[in-house]
């Protein structure tokens, strides 16, 4: 058999599970580094995905805590919108990406993780990104510490969030 070393991957089943909503706990401490948010305003937060698809991967979530796209005021649909595109630029100037996957699950049939609280996904996406062991073997291989890439997208986030 063969192994993977991983140690990012203890703290996901070391660390103290949040209980309720955790979309709506880190709304709540914005301000623990730990939660890797990068940027937020009045109706939404920019967040590093903690367990991504690909290096880079982040996320727009809004405050208003719903699963319901349909509930949001137009305003914060706009703004979240708005940071979406945002997060896109700031993706393709600092990784840099070759192509970015933008996509929002609506409930589990969906493929929603976190089907409770609505939140867009942003991910970088390079040629040649995928290969056997995660077609075949399941496995993803990340070629990047991800918190040296949550420390370069913080540093130029205010470049791109305005």
């Amino acid at each position: 058999m063969e192994h993977l070393y991983a140690p990012w991957r203890y703290s996901y089943v070391s660390e103290e599970k949040i209980e309720g909503c955790v979309f709506c706990h880190i709304a709540n401490n914005l301000e623990d580094e730990k939660l890797q948010v990068l940027f937020y305003d009045e109706y939404c937060y920019v967040v590093m995905n903690k367990f991504p698809y690909s290096p880079g991967h982040i996320m727009v979530i809004p405050f208003f805590h719903t699963s319901n796209i349909e509930e949001l005021e137009e305003e914060i649909w706009q703004r979240v919108s708005k940071r979406v595109r945002q997060a896109v630029s700031l993706l393709k100037q600092v990784m840099p990406c070759e192509g970015v996957n933008i996509g929002m699950n609506l409930g589990r049939a969906a493929g929603a993780g976190i089907e409770q609280h609505v939140h867009y996904h942003i991910l970088p996406r390079w040629i040649g990104d995928t290969n056997f062991i995660t077609s075949i073997g399941e496995t993803r291989v990340y070629p990047a510490d991800f918190n040296e890439i949550f420390i370069k997208l913080k540093n130029s986030s205010s470049k791109y969030f305005i």
